[in-house]
């Protein structure tokens, strides 16, 4: 990423005609160990967290961005706390974080408050104090219920634990949580990715995160990449996983989200709707909408100790991105597209302060590949558009000022139902 002194130079983007909901996003940055393949912003914990003093920097961190966005009045969508491993936080630090945040923001009536937990890192007393200091909602880190797969992912819990953390949390009263699996793992096949969903599926989580395991540049995994399933083998894996969960019952409303119907997870649609959000915490990253200076994304201090010391201060910004208009067409879609019902071009232009005519030929390309279609003033992706979203998205990105220009006329009398017929060249 760009220093913060390079990014965003262009002329910005005009601001958005309203306000769109607010969610805070809350990272604690460490962790037992570190996964091979996890490329987060992630620390090996030290022996001693410094539990107190990450607190206080948290509320101090939100007064700073407060006082720089004019003591912020919109009320409080969502509440998710991510990491790292927000479960090595005791119960009482969360509820002090939770109590500070509240006297200092308005939170929506029934707001959902997410926390990330680790199956080796809670026991059931957790749980209920998580519940009393006012987290509604648990996203629980399963990612397989292979003993042998847990190992090679070098993960601190195995099945056992993970069952147990499961039951512990319905226990204490969380009939709202999430549970993330992973599939192509290492040496896994089609049946034990099967077995993973239909261990999944007899707890009846509200929600289920099913994702590919990918090697992520900078981590060990990178390094020393695992051999992997081969792409077919994959596919069929996504496959079947995915027609078990349909015939659960459960509903795919983003490329890796399932849910019961009317569990969908609040926090991350504001994500992929381009709401804004506040980022609190080690690496925390935010977007903000503000009038007259457009589109704004701000990420703090990723090193816990370099954050530690400047939380409340400028010292803490780890960079800024003012987002210009030839950035946002993209910087939307790599969001609202994730969706599987798309989004509403007047919710395009009322959240980028755009011109629906500047996704013309975008679009239009989009169409004429079969990867959208778009009715009604809504763009939808198709089938074809989910299982090449990198291609879809790459139509998108920033252009050359003279395909800007033409963008407005080619949107100009687009026939939507007759873009049809080319066949995807995938980029590889």
């Amino acid at each position: 990423m760009k220093p913060a002194s390079e990014v965003g130079t262009a002329t910005p983007a005009p601001a958005p005609e309203a306000s769109p909901p607010l969610s805070l996003y809350i990272h604690v940055p460490w962790c037992v160990r570190k996964c091979p393949y996890c490329d987060f912003n992630s620390h090996t914990a030290p022996d001693a967290l410094p539990i107190d003093d990450y607190v206080r920097a948290l509320l101090a961190d939100l007064d700073f961005d407060l006082a720089a966005n004019a003591g912020e009045s919109r009320p409080i969508h969502s509440i998710f706390f991510g990491g790292g491993t927000p479960s090595l936080m005791p119960g009482g630090a969360i509820a002090r974080i939770l109590e500070g945040v509240a006297a200092r923001l308005t939170l929506e009536p029934g707001c959902e408050i997410t926390l990330e937990a680790n199956p080796g890192t809670v026991e059931h007393d957790a749980f209920a104090a998580y519940r009393v200091a006012g987290v509604n909602r648990l996203s629980l880190g399963v990612q397989t219920f292979d003993d042998a797969a847990l190992a090679r992912l070098g993960r601190i819990h195995d099945s056992v634990q993970a069952a147990r953390a499961i039951e512990a949390a319905a226990i204490a009263g969380f009939d709202n949580f999430n549970l993330d699996l992973m599939f192509a793992l290492p040496e896994q096949d089609v049946d034990a990715a099967l077995r993973d969903i239909e261990r999944a599926l007899a707890f009846t989580p509200a929600h289920l995160s099913h994702y590919q395991l990918t090697i992520e540049p900078n981590t060990v995994f990178a390094a020393k990449p695992p051999t992997l399933p081969e792409h077919d083998a994959a596919w069929l894996m996504q496959e079947e996983c995915q027609q078990l969960l349909t015939n659960a019952g459960y509903v795919q409303y983003e490329v890796s989200a399932w849910s019961r119907p009317g569990c969908a997870c609040r926090h991350n649609l504001n994500y992929w709707g381009y709401g804004d959000y506040l980022g609190i915490g080690a690496g925390a990253h935010a977007k903000q909408s503000t009038a007259g200076l457009g589109i704004t994304r701000q990420w703090k201090l990723k090193q816990p100790r370099a954050y530690l010391a400047a939380a409340g201060t400028p010292a803490q910004i780890g960079g800024t991105q003012r987002m210009t208009a030839v950035e946002l067409p993209f910087d939307y879609a790599q969001n609202a597209l994730r969706l599987f019902g798309g989004f509403e071009l007047a919710d395009f232009e009322s959240r980028t302060g755009l011109a629906a005519s500047t996704l013309g030929a975008p679009l239009s390309k989009a169409l004429e590949l079969e990867l959208v279609d778009v009715h009604a003033g809504r763009v939808t992706p198709t089938e074809r558009g989910r299982n090449f979203l990198n291609d879809l998205l790459q139509l998108f990105l920033p252009a050359t000022s003279d395909r800007h220009a033409a963008a407005a006329s080619e949107w100009q009398g687009i026939a939507v139902t007759e873009r049809r017929g080319h066949e995807l060249e995938r980029v590889r």
